[in-house]
Parts: structure tokens; C-alpha cells; sequence
């Protein structure tokens, strides 16, 4: 049973889409093999200002890849960094265990995004 947390960004996904002129792009996952995620983020000042996803995988998975975008939209690169799946899964309402691996894939893709985007500098 998904929480209402879940059923929310799934029925309601905030951010969905790709930002054109993206500072960072991450991708994790293939469609091949199940779950993708691909998130773009909008730089100014060293401070997310904007962020976007497109996923293709269940309910779980376009519900992390919504929560990451509001947990990271406004912040600094280096607070960021420091999110985890731990805090994607509380953004949740917890997950069940087999689901928490969407929670660590939002966390991976969010940090390869941010590494592309510094890697560009």
C-alpha cells in the first residue's frame, strides 16, 4: 500500500518536464531494465534555482523523482549534496522496503546531476 504522500506526487508530480538549457543533466537507470530517471537543474549563484524529471518506471518511482525536485528547488549546491534517501523516504510518508530503492535512486540521480554540473565548470 502506497502512503498518501506517495499517491500525491504520483497523481500530482511537481516538476515534471526537462529544463532546455540545463546547467546539470543525470540520468540513472535504463528503460531496458525497469526504472529511469533523468533530472535537469537551473544554477544561479551556486543555488538550485530550478529543477525538472522525467522518469519511466511504477508509482514509486515518478513519486521520488517528484520529491527530489521540491527537496532541492531553492537550496544551495552543498546542501544538496547532502540530501539522502533517508530524507527522500521521510519526504514520503516511509516507504515499504522493497520500494526503498527508488528513495536511493533519487538520491544517486540527484548527485550525478549535481557532478555533471561541476564537472562543467
Amino acid at each position: 500500500m502506497h502512503s498518501p504522500q506517495v499517491i500525491d506526487h504520483y497523481e500530482n508530480p511537481r516538476n515534471v518536464g526537462t529544463i532546455k538549457d540545463a546547467d546539470g543533466v543525470g540520468v540513472i537507470g535504463t528503460p531496458a531494465n525497469g526504472d529511469m530517471m533523468k533530472l535537469t537543474i537551473k544554477v544561479s549563484a551556486d543555488r538550485i534555482v530550478d529543477a525538472k524529471f522525467r522518469t519511466f518506471g511504477c508509482t514509486t518511482a515518478i513519486a521520488a523523482s517528484s520529491v527530489i525536485t521540491e527537496l532541492i528547488k531553492g537550496k544551495p549546491l552543498k546542501d544538496a549534496l547532502k540530501i539522502t534517501d533517508r530524507q527522500v523516504d521521510e519526504a514520503l510518508g516511509g516507504l515499504p522496503p522493497d520500494k526503498l530503492r527508488y528513495a536511493v535512486l533519487a538520491e544517486k540521480v540527484l548527485k550525478s546531476t549535481i557532478h555533471n554540473y561541476v564537472s562543467q565548470l
